[in-house]
């Protein structure tokens, strides 16, 4: 939809964070022209007032509520009403996503920034490919940085580059701290959605901060003990980007969850897309574990991290089933802490006990039959 086909009390723009239920919608650029449809509905601001990329704070119509329409951030949405004095309006309707990420919850994304650190805290090849597996599921387009570069020698680097090359990556090593490279960052994130994403304390804060300098988010540390850095961003919010483009911070985590499923993974290691490009496994259901003539099971580096992965998919597939299935003979007990188990489900009524009501009434019922 183009700004011609608004009407002039409604406004093109974009969700840049949501508030409980309120949402902070970036309004497009105003036409500045005295002749402006728009501009005469705003007749308690002159055109020159107006900022390029105005915020609103905006609610939800029932409309939208009734027929479950979720608001994203990252949403195109139309902003009917606008109270600029007010700063408040009301979305009106979402756009169609071309694309949607759950984990976090944004829409119109067009790339992932992965970021990791080479030193404090050390790179962990299962880690890192565990996020890029992530990545890899949702889709969209993945760019590999690698920050913390003056911690390690030249050598070093490129032993770590031509590593990563093998698994199908050309990571972009840079520091922030020195700030090198990062004008090489901000030129891959222009005109585009981009989701940053990476464990905690590899740097993902301060590298907002050098690419958008007037936000100043708070910058965590490195758990000495853990050598893993800790958590500081506490939700979803999408900054514009100086040289144009929203830049997405999320909240970091070390070990996110493939919940995608065993036919599937093999898919999100490019190094074996290469070889099912290439070749054809004797089996059309092959997961490639243990089949003959399989054309991916080999020698290349992440096979190890496949087959692991691969336990962790059959798991979580064999839980989803156990879940949709009610004729199970097995239910999931929550242990706390993020922790769970299947134990036996009761197959008896015998077993469960028996309500006051019901003794009650079994009571008056052998009275009854004792007096007759």
């Amino acid at each position: 939809m183009t700004r011609e086909n608004v009407s002039p009390r409604q406004l093109l723009g974009t969700v840049v964070a949501v508030q409980a239920n309120f949402y902070r919608v970036q309004i497009d650029e105003v036409v500045r022209s005295k002749e402006s449809e728009i501009i005469a509905g705003f007749s308690s601001l002159s055109p020159s007032s107006l900022t390029p990329a105005p915020i609103l704070l905006c609610t939800r119509r029932t409309r939208l509520k009734k027929i479950g329409q979720q608001v994203m951030v990252g949403d195109r949405v139309i902003v009917e009403e606008p109270d600029w004095a007010g700063g408040r309006g009301a979305v009106a309707e979402v756009l169609p996503r071309h694309s949607q990420l759950n984990r976090p919850a944004i829409a119109n994304v067009n790339q992932i920034l992965l970021v990791f650190a080479v030193a404090d805290p050390p790179l962990e090849p299962i880690q890192l490919s565990r996020f890029l597996i992530k990545a890899e599921s949702t889709g969209v387009d993945v760019l590999l940085c690698l920050n913390k570069c003056d911690l390690v020698s030249e050598q070093e680097k490129q032993q770590i580059n031509d590593r990563l090359l093998a698994w199908g990556y050309q990571p972009l090593f840079i520091s922030v701290q020195n700030h090198i490279n990062i004008n090489q960052i901000a030129t891959y994130l222009q005109d585009k959605i981009t989701v940053i994403a990476g464990p905690s304390g590899v740097g993902k804060t301060s590298l907002i901060n050098s690419l958008i300098p007037d936000i100043n988010l708070r910058v965590g540390e490195v758990s000495g003990k853990l050598a893993r850095g800790r958590h500081t961003t506490r939700h979803v919010e999408l900054f514009e980007m100086p040289t144009g483009g929203l830049l997405a911070d999320t909240p970091g985590f070390n070990q996110p969850d493939l919940d995608c499923s065993p036919q599937e993974l093999i898919h999100y290691f490019p190094e074996a897309r290469e070889r099912l490009a290439a070749a054809h496994c004797r089996f059309s259901d092959c997961i490639h574990k243990d089949e003959p003539d399989c054309a991916v099971s080999g020698d290349w580096e992440r096979y190890q991290h496949y087959l692991e992965f691969l336990d962790d998919a059959l798991a979580h597939q064999n839980q989803t089933n156990q879940q949709a299935d009610p004729e199970s003979s097995l239910k999931l007990i929550s242990k706390g802490k993020g922790q769970s188990q299947y134990e036996p489900k009761l197959e008896s009524k015998k077993y469960r006990r028996i309500s006051r009501k019901t003794q009650l009434q079994d009571l008056q019922e052998l009275y009854r039959e004792s007096e007759d």
